[in-house]
């Protein structure tokens, strides 16, 4: 599936970049080498990335690159740790964007199907029409962003619910102990957003609206990757480690990259040191 890709970023791979004259590749500052091999990581991933982001055609569905890309990331680094199924599934919640839109994106990425977008509903102490602060605390009634894993199901106040594992420490690792759980509720309709001009709001939960709940939950149930996305300079993830996600995804698609696992000294044969 991934193969046909190779031709948009083989070039850049292979492609020599000139040393500027007088200046020593033995004298490279290895900190920097180390540097640009992570810049190097990240061309190389999001270049596969951009291309199935573009054969999805999901930027018409309103979800942006930048969110896509970062949610492939984590999704591949979660596989890397062999924490999530073999079904390809993630959902992406993008929480810059206004209740009154469409703002979960559920997707199939080993058949390239979007599957579900629709809306979701932020914790009623994030914010009114838009989720602007969050929270890892316990009675905080704040979303959590980040990486999720979800786990099983169960019956309760809301119906089927399905239960989520916060995988960021200082973000969403609480998650299981405040019950942060994906279900179906009455406020999370368009019926409510043109009464109130937004969307209802949960207790901390991803609330889908009641009619479509059931089929999405019962597709993304068992080990696969919930990643919300919010505007917030302070989140940081272990999961957005591009090195371990692209060597996950030339595992798992059987890749032949040339030049895939450059070495401090290839890349100062190469220049790219010297950039």
């Amino acid at each position: 599936m991934v193969k046909k890709l190779l031709p948009l970023f083989a070039p850049l791979i292979m492609s020599p970049v000139a040393i500027p004259a007088g200046q020593s590749v033995a004298k490279s500052d290895p900190n920097r080498i180390k540097s640009k091999l992570a810049s190097y990581r990240i061309m190389q991933f999001d270049q596969i990335v951009y291309s199935l982001y573009e054969d999805m055609q999901l930027q018409e569905d309103g979800l942006r690159f930048e969110v896509f890309s970062k949610a492939l990331t984590g999704y591949y680094n979660l596989k890397h740790e062999g924490k999530l199924s073999d079904r390809g599934i993630i959902t992406i919640v993008d929480f810059t964007k206004s209740s009154r839109e469409k703002r979960i994106w559920v997707l199939d990425i080993q058949k390239k199907e979007l599957l579900y977008n629709t809306y979701v509903s932020h914790g009623r102490n994030s914010g009114e029409e838009f989720a602007e602060s969050f929270s890892n605390e316990s009675e905080s009634y704040m979303s959590s962003i980040g990486f999720y894993v979800t786990e099983d199901t169960y019956y309760g106040k809301h119906g089927l619910s399905l239960k989520l594992n916060g995988m960021d420490e200082n973000f969403n690792a609480n998650a299981r102990d405040r019950c942060i759980v994906m279900h179906g509720a009455e406020y999370a309709t368009e019926s409510f957003i043109a009464q109130q001009g937004r969307l209802g709001r949960s207790l901390g939960c991803p609330a889908l609206p009641m009619e479509e709940s059931e089929e999405i939950i019962n597709t993304v149930v068992g080990n696969t990757t919930l990643y919300i996305h919010a505007s917030d300079d302070t989140y940081t993830s272990t999961y957005l480690d591009h090195a371990n996600a692209l060597a996950e995804m030339v595992q798992e698609h059987k890749l032949e990259l040339p030049g895939s696992k450059p070495s401090a000294d290839s890349l100062s044969h190469n220049g790219l040191a010297s950039i």
